[in-house]
Order: C-alpha cells, then sequence, then structure tokens
C-alpha cells in the first residue's frame, strides 16, 4: 500500500469517528477527503456510497441497541426516499455540474454542522404526506450526489420539531442506509468501477465508525467537531467549485473498462491508475 492509501484510510477513519457519533454515515466528509485528494469526481460518488453503507450499519445497529429508534418516525421518510434515490443514481450528470452540484452540497452540509440548533422540549411527529415529499426531495439528493441525505434530514427533524436529538439521529443513520444502497444499485445500472484501494478504506471505516457510533449513541455531543468537520467540508466544496475538471479521456487498464461517463481523472489519477489494477463492481 502507498502512503498516499494510507493517508486516505487515516482520513475516513476520522471522518466515519466523528460523522457516527452525531448519528450521520459520513458521506460528505469522504467526499470531501478524495476531493481534496484529487480522486475524479465521478469515482468518488460510488465510493462514498458504499462506505456510506457500511457505516450507517454499524450506526443502526448501536442507535438501536440504545433505544433510539422509532419505526413510526421512520417509515413515512423512507418510503418516497428508496426510489427517489434508486433514480438518483441513475443519473449521469456532466462532470463539471457534479462537480459544482457536490461542491454546494459541501458547502451546506458545513452551514449545518456550524448551526447549532437547540434540542426541542416538546416534539410532535409530521404529518405523513410532509414527511413522504420531504424524505422523497432528500432521497433523490442524495442518489445524485453519493450522500445519505442524512445531514439535513437530521437538522430538519431537529428544527421542526419532529423529534429530539437523538431520535433525529437514529431516524437519519437509518435513513441514510436505505438511501445509500438504493442509490448505489442505481448507479450499478450504468455500470461503475471501484479503486482497490476501497477495500482498506472499508476497513477503517469499520473501525471508526463502530467506536464513534458506539460513543455518540452512548456517552457524548461534540460540537467543536462540528467546527473541524465544517472546515474541511468548505475546503473541499470551494475546490470542487472553483477547479475547472480535466478534459474527459478514456481509459482502459488492467483490462477492465472503465465507462466513459465516469472517465474525468485528473493527470495525477490518471497517472496513478496506470500503475493500479482495476475492478468493477
Amino acid at each position: 500500500m502507498q502512503p498516499s492509501d494510507i493517508a486516505l484510510c487515516a482520513a475516513v477513519l476520522v471522518v466515519s469517528f466523528f460523522y457516527s457519533s452525531v448519528g450521520h454515515a459520513g458521506a460528505t466528509g469522504y467526499i470531501a477527503v478524495m476531493a481534496l485528494a484529487s480522486i475524479a469526481s465521478p469515482i468518488i460518488r460510488p465510493a462514498a456510497l458504499v462506505l456510506n453503507i457500511v457505516v450507517a450499519m454499524i450506526g443502526s445497529v448501536q442507535f438501536w441497541r440504545a433505544g433510539h429508534f422509532r419505526w413510526s418516525l421512520f417509515w413515512p421518510f423512507a418510503l418516497a426516499s428508496i426510489p427517489a434515490a434508486y433514480y438518483g443514481g441513475t443519473l449521469s450528470v456532466p462532470t463539471s455540474v457534479l462537480d459544482v452540484l457536490i461542491g454546494v452540497v459541501l458547502l451546506a452540509s458545513a452551514a449545518r454542522l456550524l448551526i447549532q440548533l437547540k434540542p426541542a422540549t416538546e416534539t410532535h411527529a409530521p404529518q405523513k404526506p410532509v414527511a413522504m415529499v420531504t424524505g422523497g426531495m432528500l432521497g433523490f439528493l442524495a442518489g445524485l450526489t453519493g450522500t445519505g441525505g442524512g445531514i439535513f434530514l437530521t437538522p430538519l427533524m431537529i428544527l421542526m420539531r419532529w423529534s429530539s436529538t437523538k431520535q433525529a439521529a437514529a431516524v437519519s443513520v437509518v435513513y441514510i442506509l436505505v438511501n445509500s444502497a438504493s442509490g448505489l444499485l442505481g448507479a450499478m445500472r450504468k455500470g461503475i468501477t471501484l479503486p482497490p484501494f476501497l477495500w482498506p478504506m472499508i476497513g477503517a471505516v469499520i473501525v471508526g465508525g463502530s467506536c464513534g457510533s458506539y460513543l455518540g449513541s452512548r456517552r457524548f455531543s461534540v460540537p467543536v467537531i462540528h467546527v473541524l468537520l465544517a472546515s474541511v467540508l468548505i475546503l473541499a466544496g470551494v475546490k470542487l467549485i472553483l477547479t475547472k475538471p480535466p478534459a474527459t479521456v478514456p481509459a482502459k487498464t488492467a483490462g477492465v473498462s472503465i465507462p466513459e461517463s465516469w472517465c474525468s481523472a485528473s493527470p495525477s489519477e490518471r497517472s496513478a491508475a496506470k500503475t493500479r489494477s482495476w475492478f468493477a463492481f
């Protein structure tokens, strides 16, 4: 494993720990880390979804075991979000548009992290149609950008006094799980290629996600961590929006054809691809 791969694994471990501690799976953080590492945007999306699924599964179990998950609160959001995330995942977006879209999502996520919402003393569940429309809109955005949508659902639930903070985190992490899985299935219809360094990254997020979700569901809240995460998101978001994508070139390595819509790697990424084998997923 190259030093750059080790650094990438260490970064996603830290991200998964921090995000999982507040009931998120870390997609925007993984996107930020990979964007700062100059990994091509079309490759970032499916990789972030895979990591999201792993951490969301761990977080779902931890928050459920801690007694915070409410099925009656969850299912209206998920009912419309699952097909919407799948459809969003099937769409092929030009790299220049995708960079800006993901950059905006990162900046919006940073703003959400910097805004400290006061927990509600009294809560009321949203009406079912409202929850389904909200879930569908966020699900489509999740599938399109390679995120789980929880970074928006959690503050919305707290702001609208739909649930307590812990319940919002528990509902959001399961919502992230179903959206990420649906979005990845949608993306697979187009044919996706994932880099081999994703496997050690999966191992890293298992460690970080397990520790973070356990502590977050039982021990602490971390407002200072929000500021640190927001700083990384802002840096990566600005980088994606302001950096002009390189010319698209077809790529074939190790006998595996990478779909042309997914091949907008930077010069450094294309150089690295010559020495790495890729596999289809």
